[in-house]
């Protein structure tokens, strides 16, 4: 049984890369963006480029008279400021405000919710690059969700409206999520940073070493999503070769010092997934760790 979709009209405070994005998804799902504020005027301009009709403001509190619904789209650490703001500015009793903090709890929002508002979080699992690209592939991505009693129907619902999959969070639970979010993503990005040092290193241009390496990491991806990541994992951790790691381990030590931590950090990793998938005995993986653990020990003299 399909609900009944509910008309809500929002207000976005920011008007940022997600702000629009999710004010552009909103209002193709059939919501109404009324308002927008931002202390950017050419934000406000690029906003009315993807949809028009929301009256544009400066004060996010002026915005805020204009909706039901409050969506603070703000930088994380502006998040609490903006919201107070609102409350000095605008009277939000009955209103619902949501933030879309990764690792920020219900107590950003604490002021509106003592206020009379319901408050919540909804924060999308995805990177965002552009604003198309974040129109893009929002939709089918995870949305972590913590709500305070009385909005987490209508929160799940808006998720849903926007082609997300809504997934309860708590609040003890947010920083931890947000950290293997930034692992999953920012951190994904600077590893391949790495990679990409190490070949140009070795004589390879800038756009080959990028050919070179992103079909391996697309089919890892792809080896990590039909079997998971103990069973896609391959190479020498894997088959017990140590002699192949105590040559990685050696030409780091020689020519990237800098980053042989990093390698020996992943590769203890690596040896726990390898137990894990059965293709390296007791024996083998005492035998890598303590060469891993020799680079680490070096790094601390």
């Amino acid at each position: 049984m399909t609900r009944k979709k509910q008309s809500l009209k929002f207000a976005v405070i920011g008007a940022g890369m997600v702000g629009t994005a999710i004010g552009f998804l909103l209002r193709k799902a059939g919501h109404d963006i009324t308002a927008m504020a931002d202390l950017s005027a050419a934000h406000l301009k690029r906003a009315q480029s993807y949809y028009t009709g929301a009256e544009c403001f400066r004060h996010p509190a002026q915005a805020a008279d204009h909706a039901d619904c409050l969506l603070i789209t703000t930088p994380d650490d502006r998040i609490g400021s903006v919201c107070a703001e609102i409350v000095v500015g605008s009277s939000v009793r009955g209103k619902k405000v949501f933030h879309m903090s990764g690792a920020g709890g219900l107590d950003l929002l604490e002021p509106a919710a003592r206020a009379g508002a319901s408050v919540a979080s909804i924060h999308p699992l995805q990177s965002f690059s552009s604003i198309d690209s974040a129109i893009q592939n929002i939709p089918g991505s995870y949305f972590g969700v913590t709500a305070a009693k009385g909005v987490k129907k209508l929160s799940a619902d808006i998720v849903r409206d926007l082609r997300g999959i809504p997934i309860c969070i708590s609040p003890e639970q947010k920083p931890l999520y947000h950290a293997a979010a930034c692992m999953a993503s920012n951190y994904l990005v600077s590893l391949m940073s790495v990679v990409e040092s190490i070949y140009l290193s070795i004589g390879f241009a800038d756009k080959d070493a990028r050919k070179a390496y992103l079909p391996l990491v697309y089919g890892s991806l792809k080896n990590i999503e039909k079997q998971g990541c103990p069973r896609a994992l391959t190479g020498p951790i894997a088959r017990g070769d140590a002699g192949t790691i105590q040559k990685h381990i050696n030409a780091m030590a020689r020519h990237l010092p800098d980053y042989s931590s990093l390698y020996a950090d992943m590769g203890m990793v690596a040896v726990k997934l390898a137990r894990q998938k059965g293709t390296l005995s007791a024996s083998q993986a005492k035998n890598i760790m303590e060469l891993l653990k020799g680079v680490k020990n070096e790094h601390t003299k």
